[in-house]
């Protein structure tokens, strides 16, 4: 029961065939639905604004006089004088270079016991 088999579902499938074992899907017809009438609406009484009540008439403000007090002003700081610049620093005389080390001689090669 195979793909070569024409009476199984996958033989069937491979060579494209339809039958008892393999029905065909049934195409569904689409209805066409009616259209429903659009109903008219109609106009609904609009209510009439709401009217503002009088409020009553605010009074002018009074004007009133502050009295401000003077400020006390600060006393400032003597302004310092400033230092003189410190002289710049004597340059360092270089140290002499060191003699160089004598350059140690190679041992001798020791050699073999036989």
């Amino acid at each position: 029961m195979g793909k070569g088999d024409k009476k199984s579902r996958r033989g069937k499938i491979i060579l494209g065939s339809f039958g008892v074992r393999r029905p065909r899907k049934k195409v569904l017809k689409h209805e066409i639905k009616p259209v429903k009438e659009i109903a008219v609406k109609e106009l609904k009484d609009k209510k009439p604004l709401k009217e503002k009540k009088e409020t009553a008439p605010v009074p002018e403000p009074i004007e009133t006089i502050e009295v401000k007090q003077a400020v006390k002003v600060k006393e400032t700081k003597a302004v310092k004088e400033k230092a003189e610049p410190k002289a710049a620093k004597a340059v360092k005389e270089k140290k002499e270079v060191s003699e160089e080390k004598p350059v140690k001689e190679a041992k001798p090669k020791k050699e073999k016991k036989i």
